[in-house]
């Protein structure tokens, strides 16, 4: 299996008003975005292509869309990158970009 082109890990996943986990993971790796619990269990996963991630209109920095499967989901990265060797979730701004680059659709 290759190294992820991007991995996130203590993200916040919901959908609509529930949250689905508080420490999940988002995961890029072989033409794919995974969803995962904390535990490693899969919430969703599909073809980076049928991707659409966003950020929405209002609302903090740290917070991104992604849509899959026709269901979409809230995810709660970083405000800004931790400091190299230091724990947490990279910016939204970096998944975003991932998503569009591991597709194909530029920066």
């Amino acid at each position: 299996m290759a190294e992820p082109e991007f991995r996130a890990t203590g993200v916040r996943i919901g959908k609509r008003l529930r949250s689905l986990t508080r420490a999940g993971q988002v995961r890029i790796s072989d033409g794919r975005l995974e969803l995962l619990t904390s535990y490693g269990s899969e919430i969703d996963s599909a073809p980076v292509q049928a991707v659409r991630a966003s950020r929405p209109w209002f609302g903090p920095d740290d917070r991104a869309t992604a849509d899959l499967n026709g269901k979409r989901y809230q995810l709660t990265l970083g405000e800004q990158d931790p400091a190299p060797g230091e724990p947490g979730p990279p910016a939204a701004r970096r998944f975003i970009e991932a998503v569009r680059r591991a597709a194909g659709r530029g920066h």
